[in-house]
């Protein structure tokens, strides 16, 4: 009866730490629309937030390179973060960039191969192909985690946001953003509008 007791309450004492520790860590949640002047640039633009504190926690991202464009066309990671540039095109590529948070040149390689790039400072990054003058892509680097691309319609996800009030703003390859202002609280989620226009 006693070892039933004990195991009892240890069972809850565990219970207890771990809704402790899950409600400690849960964040809130940034979602909303870019409304752009100009329909479609809703899809691929980056939204993220600035000024939240807190360790980064880098990511390991992939590009792929098929039928002569990069997929996805947008990526974005957090500063320290790794992509993996893959060729799975049926011809040899070679990606470059000349951007100032970025200067890299992986040289031409075969297909099925992929190669390595980190990311070490924040800004955008354009991707481009000596091989193929007309592919183009993006990478941008954002100074936190907390970052998003957009689908099709404009929509977006920001997840795991530390309770706060944070500037929010966005990239667009054509379009420039009006920054604006998001408060978070744990366990919610706020819901905003970015715009976008010329």
């Amino acid at each position: 009866m006693k070892s039933t007791s004990k195991f009892l309450k240890t069972a809850l004492l565990m219970t207890g730490f771990g809704f402790m520790a899950s409600n400690a860590f849960c964040g809130g949640t940034v979602t909303g629309t870019v409304d752009a002047s100009i329909a479609k640039y809703k899809a691929d633009a980056v939204v993220y937030l600035l000024g939240v504190k807190g360790p980064v926690v880098p990511k390991h991202e992939s590009v792929d390179q098929k039928s002569l464009v990069f997929v996805p066309h947008v990526t974005t990671v957090p500063v320290g973060s790794t992509v993996d540039f893959k060729n799975n095109d049926k011809v040899n590529h070679n990606i470059f960039s000349a951007s100032a948070a970025k200067k890299f040149n992986l040289g031409t390689y075969n297909p099925g191969m992929s190669k390595p790039v980190t990311f070490d400072k924040p800004g955008v990054v354009n991707l481009l192909c000596n091989v193929h003058s007309e592919m183009s892509g993006w990478v941008v680097v954002t100074e936190n985690q907390y970052a998003a691309v957009t689908e099709h319609d404009g929509k977006f996800t920001i997840s795991n946001v530390p309770a706060g009030t944070y500037k929010i703003t966005a990239w667009s390859e054509k379009l420039k953003a009006q920054e604006g202002t998001v408060t978070v609280a744990d366990g919610k989620t706020a819901t905003v509008t970015v715009k976008l226009a010329k």
